[in-house]
């Protein structure tokens, strides 16, 4: 189940990608398993179709999911090189926005702490 919420600064949208790009990350979501619809997703999470039809458009085109004409939206396969290639570019943002972070005048003991907020958050 997804779960939104609806304070956060993030869009729906966004959000749906998000703990969707989770799910498939950690291996809840398998290759090639078929995704709800967009109507039985936004009717279970009561957002508009669109919104659903955005997060799964964007999905699509990083690489997470792929799609068949009348049939649904599934899982795709990631391979090892699209896994490596993807982690790489993911570190070269975090390493921008340390840096811009730091002359923004953050410590390196928050950074360290957010970054270790993240990894409590993925064991819950």
């Amino acid at each position: 189940m997804i779960n939104l919420d609806y304070k956060s600064g993030a869009s729906l949208h966004e959000q749906i990608e998000t703990e969707i790009k989770k799910r498939i990350i950690s291996g809840v979501l398998c290759e090639n398993e078929q995704l709800p619809s967009v109507r039985e997703l936004s009717l279970s999470l009561t957002v508009n179709p669109n919104t659903v039809q955005r997060a799964y458009k964007q999905l699509e085109q990083d690489g997470f999911i792929y799609s068949i004409k009348g049939k649904g939206n599934f899982v795709a396969s990631i391979s090892r090189d699209e896994s490596e290639y993807r982690r790489s570019e993911i570190m070269e943002k975090l390493s921008a926005a340390a840096r811009e972070l730091a002359f923004l005048g953050a410590k390196k003991e928050e950074l360290i702490t957010a970054i270790e907020n993240v990894y409590k958050e993925e064991k819950r």
